[in-house]
């Protein structure tokens, strides 16, 4: 039961004015006195106890009769279905018709207010390759320089590691066997993004499983950001085969299956190194 801050009686207090009044005899003025009410409110739950008994002490809901402004029961289930289907507010309401408002209360009374509570979402189907060896994800990270500790160590914000420059690092990573190898260069053009991918083909094959070994030290096709285009345009004699089966990612939608799962690897990994300067190659 919530009372407000003001209540004067209670389930229990209502009985026992009712008592006095039935019981002992008590002129309903003088219980009300007793109790430090009004008389009307005495004349209310004698009348609430004649008509229901001690049942009618309890507290009633304050929901009216009748809403007719209230939202329809249909609209109520084409919510839930829409969130179901994994929709933001903003996208059932705008199908709908109706207030952002109106479609969360309705989905926070029916716990589906975060999309944590729904049904957890189909499992993404994972496309890789057959072998390692035969795709490599290649990109390049631009990473400042600096030549003194930052802000982050020392807690000032005037030192500046003005004119250090800027480092590379060139990343593989493995399609099928996910193995990643990253290499520092002073630059991203085509020669450098050459001497990487040959070094990330070498590892490859060095990390592989049994059956890579046995093919041979070859990767059958790269692809990804900007490594394959630097690559393409100035191939070194080593990498010319591996550059005919270049392949960049910047034309494919980003929300590719394969591009949102590499994507997240490389950052993952990106941010991995970051916290390990100096490694340059890992799994």
């Amino acid at each position: 039961m919530n009372l407000h801050q003001n209540a004067r009686l209670t389930t229990h207090g209502r009985e026992l004015l009712v008592k006095r009044v039935v019981v002992d005899g008590l002129r309903p003025i003088e219980a009300a006195q007793a109790a430090g009410v009004s008389p009307p409110t005495v004349y209310k739950w004698l009348r609430r106890y004649r008509q229901a008994g001690w049942g009618g002490l309890q507290d009633r809901s304050s929901r009216p009769r009748r809403s007719p402004r209230s939202t329809p029961d249909r609209l109520i289930d084409e919510i839930i279905e829409r969130r179901k289907e994994r929709q933001t507010y903003r996208q059932i309401a705008q199908a709908l018709g109706v207030g952002e408002s109106t479609v969360g209360r309705w989905l926070a009374r029916n716990g589906l207010n975060r999309l944590t509570s729904l049904e957890p979402a189909r499992p993404a189907i994972r496309y890789e390759h057959e072998a390692p060896g035969d795709l490599l994800h290649l990109d390049i990270k631009r990473l400042g320089r600096f030549t003194r500790p930052g802000h982050r160590v020392t807690g000032n914000r005037q030192q500046h590691s003005r004119g250090a420059g800027w480092e590379y690092v060139h990343i593989a990573i493995d399609d099928h066997s996910r193995v990643a190898h990253a290499t520092i260069h002073p630059d991203e053009t085509g020669y450098s993004a050459c001497r990487a991918l040959m070094a990330a083909v070498r590892h490859v094959a060095d990390r592989a499983a049994d059956r890579a070994r046995r093919v041979g030290p070859r990767a059958r096709r790269s692809g990804g950001g900007r490594s394959p285009v630097a690559v393409r345009r100035r191939p070194a004699g080593a990498a010319r085969p591996l550059a005919r089966r270049l392949r960049s990612s910047r034309g494919t939608p980003p929300l590719h299956l394969l591009g949102v799962a590499m994507l997240f690897t490389l950052q993952a990994f990106l941010l991995m190194a970051r916290t390990c300067p100096g490694a340059t190659a890992t799994e």
